[in-house]
C-alpha cells in the first residue's frame, strides 16, 4: 500500500503512523518525507498482511492522525510488471540564482523535451537571501539521451533564466559534497 499523510507539521507524525503500521502487522518497505515550511508531506510504501483491508488500514491512520487535522490517503501499490524499456544513468542539475516565477516549469520542460525522468525535486529560497533561490533536479537519463545536446539545452535554459546551471552524474555529484 501506498499510505500519504500531508498536514501541519508536528512533532510525532512519523510515530504515529509507524506505530500504526507496526500494530497492524504492516512492514514499511520505504519512506519519503519532507517538511515544506511549515507542512508536513509523507510517503510510505507498506507490505500488508493478507486479514487487513485498505479500510481498516485507513481508518486506524485517521484514528490516529485525525484529530490533528493530517489528511491520509491509502491506495494500492501496483508494482510494475514489465522493466523499463530503457537504460537510465543517475544525473542532478543545480540551479542557483534569483527567485522568480516561471523557473521550475520552463527547466521541467525542457528536461521533459528529452524524455528525462524527474524522480526528485528540490526548491530552497535562501536564507540570508529570499530573493535567490537553489533547485536541485535528480533525473535519470535514459542511455538513448544525447548527453552534449541535453547539457546545451539547459545551458540556453539556464542563460535565459539568468542562472547559475550545474549538471553532474549523480556519483560525481555526492562524492565533491561528501568531501
Amino acid at each position: 500500500m501506498v499510505i500519504s499523510i500531508l498536514g501541519e507539521d508536528r512533532p510525532g507524525i512519523i510515530y504515529a503512523v509507524s506505530r500504526v503500521l507496526s500494530d497492524l502487522n504492516c512492514n514499511i518497505l520505504e519512506v519519503s518525507q519532507t517538511i515544506l515550511k511549515t507542512e508536513f508531506a509523507g510517503i510510505f510504501l507498506a507490505a500488508m498482511p493478507a486479514d487487513l483491508t485498505e479500510d481498516r488500514l485507513q481508518e486506524s491512520l485517521h484514528d490516529a492522525l485525525g484529530p490533528s487535522g493530517v489528511t491520509v490517503t491509502v491506495k494500492e501499490f501496483k508494482e510494475r510488471t514489465e522493466p523499463l524499456a530503457y537504460q537510465a544513468e543517475p544525473y542532478v542539475i543545480t540551479l542557483r540564482g534569483g527567485d522568480r516565477m516561471g523557473i521550475i516549469p520552463e527547466v521541467a520542460g525542457v528536461i521533459s523535451g528529452f524524455d528525462v525522468n524527474v524522480e526528485n525535486l528540490k526548491a530552497i529560497a535562501q536564507v540570508n537571501d529570499p530573493t535567490n533561490v537553489v533547485i536541485v533536479f535528480e533525473v535519470a537519463v535514459p542511455a538513448s539521451v544525447h548527453m552534449p545536446a541535453f547539457r546545451e539545452a539547459l545551458r540556453w535554459k539556464a542563460e535565459e533564466l539568468e542562472l547559475e546551471l550545474g549538471l553532474q552524474h549523480r556519483e560525481i555529484f555526492e562524492a565533491i559534497y561528501r568531501i
